[in-house]
C-alpha cells in the first residue's frame, strides 16, 4: 500500500465514486447562493440540477477558496497517519487557493519535518485536473512512488488541453470575460466563444463562432490538431458540462467516431459549483492530453 495520498481540489469535477474507486482525496471549496453557504462537495450538499436550475432563475453566486487553516485541518490527519501528501490545487491562474496551500504546507513541514508535502499549481482546471489525478492515480498504482510522480507532474501538466465553449454569455459578461455591448451583440447572433486554458493557468478566448453546432465542430477541428499522435491519440478524453447533457454527448459521440484509438469511452461529469458559479449552464468543456498549451 503506497505510503503517500494523492489529493486535489474538488474543482477537479469529478464524481464521488469517481475519486473513491481511484483513492483520490479532495478538499472542498465553498460557495454561496441565495445569501446561504455551501460546502463544493461534489453534488451532495446541493444536486447540480438544482443548482442551474436556481441560477437560470436568476440566484446570484459567490464562491470561496479553501484557506490555509482549513488546508492544515485537512491534511494534518495524514501526516499523523505517517503518510506524505502530493496535493494539486486549481489552476493559480484561475483562483488564488495554491497560496493558501503553501502556507499550510510551510507551517506543517516546521510540525513534520520528517514527512513530504508536495503542493503543486496544476494550471488545470475542471474534469482538466481530474483527468491529470486520474494520470496520477494510475502511476501511482503501477508502482510509482511519491518523489517520481511529484517530478513527472511538475513536467506534464502543461500537456493537459482544456477547450470550452458556451451558448450562454450571461454569465462571461457578469464576470467581465466579456463586455455588455459585445454580451448583447453575440447572444442576438447565437454566437458561441470558444476558449482554453492557456500556458499560464488563465482563460482566454480563442475564437468566436455562430450556433453550438459550429461550436462542436471547432472543438473537434482543435482536437485533432492538438492531440497526442492526432486521430490516433490513445489517451483518455473527458468531457465536463453544466446542465447541458444532450449537447456533451452528442461531443463525445463524434470524438468517440473521430478517435477510435480512445482509453475508454468519453468520461462526461457535471461542472461543480465552484466553476459552475462562474460559467453558468450550458457550458462544455473538452480535455485531452496533446501538445504544450500556449500563452
Amino acid at each position: 500500500m503506497a505510503d503517500f495520498i494523492l489529493s486535489c481540489c474538488s474543482t477537479a469535477d469529478l464524481t464521488k465514486d469517481h475519486f473513491e474507486s481511484r483513492n483520490i482525496k479532495y478538499v472542498c471549496f465553498h460557495f454561496e447562493i441565495d445569501g446561504k453557504q455551501y460546502p463544493d462537495d461534489l453534488g451532495e450538499s446541493f444536486p447540480f440540477p438544482d443548482f442551474y436550475k436556481k441560477m437560470e432563475e436568476g440566484a446570484m453566486t459567490k464562491t470561496s477558496q479553501v484557506n490555509a487553516e482549513e488546508f492544515i485541518d485537512y491534511f494534518e490527519p495524514y501526516l499523523k497517519e505517517g503518510k506524505d501528501i502530493l496535493h494539486l490545487c486549481l489552476s493559480s491562474g484561475i483562483s488564488g487557493v495554491y497560496n493558501s496551500a503553501c502556507i499550510a504546507q510551510s507551517e506543517l513541514q516546521e510540525k513534520y519535518p520528517d514527512r513530504k508535502i508536495y503542493v503543486v499549481d496544476s494550471l488545470c482546471a475542471s474534469s482538466g485536473l481530474g483527468l491529470l489525478m486520474d494520470d496520477l492515480a494510475d502511476m501511482r498504482d503501477a508502482g510509482k512512488d511519491i518523489d517520481q510522480i511529484y517530478e513527472w507532474v511538475k513536467e506534464n501538466l502543461k500537456y493537459v488541453q482544456h477547450w470550452f465553449f458556451t451558448s450562454d454569455l450571461t454569465y462571461l459578461v457578469r464576470g467581465g470575460r466579456v463586455s455588455k455591448v459585445a454580451g448583447a451583440i453575440g447572444s442576438v447572433l447565437n454566437i458561441c466563444p470558444i476558449l482554453n486554458v492557456n500556458s499560464e493557468g488563465k482563460l482566454i478566448t480563442r475564437a468566436k463562432v455562430r450556433t453550438k453546432k459550429k461550436a462542436m465542430a471547432e472543438m473537434m477541428e482543435r482536437m485533432k490538431a492538438r492531440a497526442q499522435n492526432g486521430t490516433d491519440y490513445d489517451g483518455k478524453c473527458y468531457i465536463s458540462q453544466s446542465a447541458c447533457y444532450d449537447d456533451a454527448r452528442a461531443l463525445a459521440d463524434m470524438i468517440e467516431a473521430a478517435f477510435p484509438k480512445l482509453n475508454g469511452k468519453v468520461l462526461i461529469n457535471d461542472i461543480g459549483t465552484t466553476i459552475g458559479s462562474h460559467t453558468g449552464p450550458g457550458l462544455i468543456a473538452l480535455f485531452f492530453w496533446g501538445d504544450e498549451r500556449e500563452l
